[in-house]
């Protein structure tokens, strides 16, 4: 094979649409299947049990950080081995849709803290969420999250991918700010743990080819 620079239709360039999937940790029978001529972004938004965030701001970040510990011997002076011990996997975004379904998942609180508001003066579609402390020996709150993106940096109309990245069971660990600022708008920058699920997979990238109806 003769010798080539490169594919720049391997360059891929675009952020995401990101998911949450609302009843808690996601499986795999839990997906909805894939439909010809039809990008899962519009599958997934179909689908009841899937929310679309919105807007985002930053793009997706998905982080592996695997930890290795070391043997040492006498005979020379550097580690003879290497094993593994321990894997961390974090995905990062940023919500710049401020509303309280966003902001209920950025903090990882229950479903029943967002409830609708009525009574007196109060107008439709009116909401309120309760910022509770929670409990001892109350379980965190884990749910799904999916993310819809391009998979190629190819632009012919007729080689559509898409990348699809799932994630089991996501759990938002780090501090979350809400802010009311006259120069910068409010949003939520989110770090989310990804925990295995029992197979001890912490979810799936896929490239998916766009088939013709």
């Amino acid at each position: 094979m003769a010798y080539t620079r490169g594919t720049n239709a391997n360059i891929i360039v675009g952020a995401a649409a990101l998911f949450t999937y609302e009843a808690g940790e996601l499986a795999d029978g839990d997906l909805p299947a894939y439909v010809a001529a039809t990008s899962y972004k519009d599958t997934l938004s179909d689908d009841a049990d899937f929310r679309n965030v919105g807007y985002t701001m930053n793009g997706l970040e998905l982080a592996f950080q695997p930890d290795f510990g070391e043997v040492q011997v006498d005979q020379i002076l550097d580690v003879a081995k290497l094993y593994k011990q321990g894997m961390q996997v974090n995905l990062n975004t940023a919500f710049a849709e401020a509303t309280l379904e966003n902001l209920l998942f950025a903090i990882a609180g229950s479903s029943d803290d967002l409830s609708a508001l009525t009574g007196t003066g109060i107008g439709s579609n009116s909401q309120e969420l309760v910022l509770n402390s929670g409990d001892i020996g109350e379980c965190p709150v884990e749910r799904g999250l999916v993310a819809v993106g391009p998979g190629t940096g190819d632009c012919d109309p007729t080689e559509q991918i898409e990348r699809i990245y799932v994630a089991y069971r996501a759990l938002s660990i780090e501090n979350v700010t809400v802010s009311a600022k006259r120069d910068e708008p409010s949003m939520f920058e989110v770090s989310f743990r990804l925990l295995p699920a029992d197979s001890g997979s912490y979810g799936k990238i896929v490239d998916r080819a766009i088939p013709a109806a």
